[in-house]
């Protein structure tokens, strides 16, 4: 990708953020991702220009705060952005989480990240997945979560509010409803789908950022079409596997790798901010930033 810069992250806020993140969802799971590898992939992402860092108390049920927290302990705190979640509130030992979009919710999922993280401060909290429980709790964070963090918004405990998903019709509607600042959408504008054209054009128009995650596809797009390739965190299905064969021709011909394809184009729509790609080793950092 091209070089990594700074860009202010948009809404109320003057925050500026590089356009390229570590998402760290990955670096949560422990069983198979070292302590060591972790701390390498973190700090080497913030030795090659990353200043934005993405995690949620759901990673790895909160090991990837921790492994963040510890890895950047000593680094100067103002030079970084630290981006987490409420929605899913873990329990004293790390075992299960509930789902709460309440008032009481956000405030202990916010102490329990401060904690995580070794930090004094938030800069961004995004309201996650409110469309992943058996029960829709849209409303609830309509109600609960949304006018908390824009109360603590207001009071400059964080700096910036939105929401992270995987579907940006409900995102969409918390553009018009929430005042959001920036939101994280996973998987829908990349080389296989761009269903998110119109939201993105609106949070454009309205001046809200756009973190894009998912920019693989969950896979299919940097490991290329193979049969057991992944799309959306599972088995890609056929004709999802026949675009990306047809994609992956085109690029072929102007050899370009599908992957380095993947990023730019994500990159290029004009409402977006910053990518949030993940990685489990600084080799994948270094890859994904040499696109």
């Amino acid at each position: 990708m091209t070089a990594i810069k700074t860009v202010p992250l948009g809404g109320k806020n003057s925050l500026q953020v590089t356009n390229f993140g570590l998402g760290t969802a990955p670096i949560g799971h422990t069983a198979s991702v070292s302590d060591t590898d972790a701390d390498a992939t973190i700090r080497g992402a913030y030795e090659l220009g990353v200043r934005l860092f993405d995690s949620a108390p759901l990673y790895g049920m909160g090991e990837a705060e921790i492994r963040i927290g510890r890895a950047l302990q000593g680094i100067p705190r103002d030079s970084y952005v630290l981006s987490t979640k409420i929605g899913r509130v873990l329990n004293a030992d790390r075992s299960a989480f509930v789902y709460d979009y309440s008032r009481d919710g956000v405030m202990r999922s916010i102490e329990g990240s401060l904690a995580r993280l070794k930090t004094d401060r938030l800069d961004i909290v995004l309201v996650h997945d409110p469309d992943a429980d058996v029960v829709d709790h849209e409303q609830d964070a309509l109600d609960g979560a949304f006018p908390t963090l824009q109360d603590l918004r207001d009071q400059g405990v964080i700096k910036a509010l939105g929401a992270g998903m995987n579907q940006w019709q409900m995102e969409q509607r918390f553009a018009e409803q929430a005042d959001p600042d920036v939101f994280l959408l996973a998987g829908r504008y990349t080389l296989l789908e761009q269903t998110s054209l119109d939201f993105l054009e609106r949070c454009k128009q309205k001046g809200v950022g756009i973190f894009l995650g998912g920019v693989y596809n969950s896979g299919i797009l940097a490991t290329g079409p193979h049969e057991t390739a992944q799309y959306n965190y599972m088995n890609a299905p056929t004709e999802i596997l026949a675009k990306a064969r047809q994609i992956k021709a085109i690029t072929d011909r102007y050899d370009v790798g599908l992957n380095v394809a993947a990023l730019h184009f994500s990159l290029a729509h004009p409402a977006v901010t910053s990518l949030v790609v993940g990685a489990v080793k600084p080799s994948e950092v270094e890859a994904n930033i040499a696109a």
